[in-house]
């Protein structure tokens, strides 16, 4: 699934996955309730790999909610976690070793964390998502209060079951394509 589904994405156009996250983000902004929330962990989209560009998420939030903070993840290489780190458009930021784009700064608490949002490859109607594989996300959400929205976003609609789930894999409470919201 994680080879069909990165074959996928690699075959979207420019264009298309461009207006494909402006509805995504669209769709963020209509449906999920920003009222009480007051910490938003976003990804930084790693181009290379055709991921939804989380900017015009994050951007909406500086310019319309200036009341939320938003995060971004940080690899800690000496202990192969995640670490969110508080950022905005005045931050610096950094390349890690692996070409992806980081805030510079000291790390936050994940209780900090009203909304998580998840990047995945695709995701099943229970809320089971294909990530990577290496885990990270995984072991970053259990750390995550537990009413903190663990958002995917995702090109493509649900897959009806992903079957490889493990007691280490974290459901999300929700995804966002372009043109739907599923709660689990």
């Amino acid at each position: 699934m994680r080879k069909e589904f990165r074959g996928r994405r690699s075959r979207l156009s420019a264009a298309e996955a461009a207006v494909m996250a402006r509805d995504t983000a669209d769709r963020f902004f209509a449906t999920i309730d920003l009222d009480r929330v007051r910490g938003v962990h976003t990804f930084i989209s790693i181009r290379d790999l055709n991921e939804i560009d989380t900017s015009a998420i994050y951007f909406r939030l500086w310019r319309d909610h200036p009341e939320i903070r938003t995060f971004a993840p940080r690899m800690e290489l000496d202990s192969g976690e995640i670490s969110s780190v508080e950022f905005d458009s005045a931050t610096e930021m950094i390349v890690n070793r692996w070409g992806i784009r980081e805030p510079a700064g000291p790390a936050s608490q994940a209780e900090d964390l009203d909304i998580v949002l998840v990047p995945l490859l695709c995701f099943d109607r229970s809320g089971h998502r294909v990530g990577y594989g290496g885990g990270y996300y995984d072991r970053f959400l259990t750390k995550v209060r537990p009413d903190c929205l663990k958002l995917g976003l995702c090109f493509f609609p649900p897959v009806p079951m992903i079957s490889d789930v493990t007691e280490r894999d974290v459901r999300l409470d929700a995804a966002i394509t372009p043109t739907a919201l599923f709660r689990f």
